[in-house]
């Protein structure tokens, strides 16, 4: 169900394209098609070493800012199926998403969620289940991208923290590169080389890391601890 009006909004109406905020995430994108030219960046995976540090938000920008400046044709994909954020971003309803389509209840196209920004589409990420990993690895994900990639000029899968859960090394040995999220004086060293060495011995094609530390540009419902990002959660029966 979508959150109450009066306490959240969309994360689109947070972005303006000629601000800094915009700016910075249009250089993300212009970077990244002059760095790897000579690769075809179709389907981008954004992840974090562990939880809080802003993969959500920059996949969400990233995206809005993609769809609007250079017009390109976006879907944002919620694979983070053990605790998703995109639905409260853009203010959507959860339900019909990715689990419904990996677990064959429901086809691709009854799923996508329209936005107010043309070119941008959105995927959540469904109801609530029990092991989302045997979903992600299921033959099922491979077959929705080679589906819906001729769709759309750029496909960005927000996918749940590296360390934590093994999702993030799933999926980004099926996507043509991965882009990791670090929040300033909050990322540890350690842990965020440890993410890094992860994503390597799994093959992801590491395109490069962006460190965020934005807190206080957003509203208090954009902060992750409002959001309770607790992976050792548990599904009340």
């Amino acid at each position: 169900m979508r959150r109450n009006a009066k306490e959240t909004r969309s994360v689109i109406e947070y972005f303006e394209k000629e601000s800094s905020l915009g700016t910075e995430f249009r250089r993300i994108y212009s970077n990244l098609k002059y760095y790897y030219s000579a690769q075809e960046l179709k389907t981008l995976l954004i992840t974090s070493p562990s939880l809080g540090e802003g993969k959500t938000t920059m996949a969400s920008f990233l995206a809005i800012g993609i769809a609007r400046w250079y017009g390109k044709n976006v879907v944002v994909l919620d694979c983070d199926l053990r605790k998703p954020s995109i639905h409260k971003f853009f203010d959507l309803n959860r339900d019909k998403g990715m689990t419904e389509i990996l677990s064959g209840k429901n086809r691709y196209l009854d799923c996508i969620k329209p936005t107010s920004i043309e070119n941008l589409t959105i995927v959540t990420s469904g109801a609530e289940v029990d092991f989302p990993t045997k979903l992600l690895e299921s033959q099922t994900f491979k077959g929705l991208l080679a589906e819906i990639r001729p769709h759309y000029d750029i496909i960005i899968a927000d996918c749940a923290p590296v360390i934590p859960v093994n999702d993030a090394l799933i999926l980004g040995t099926l996507l043509d590169g991965a882009i990791v999220v670090l929040k300033a004086g909050h990322s540890q060293r350690e842990v965020a080389k440890r993410a890094v060495e992860l994503l390597r011995e799994a093959k992801v094609n590491l395109l490069g890391v962006v460190v965020n530390n934005m807190e206080d540009t957003f509203p208090y419902y954009y902060s992750y601890k409002y959001y309770g990002y607790d992976y050792s959660h548990q599904k009340k029966r």
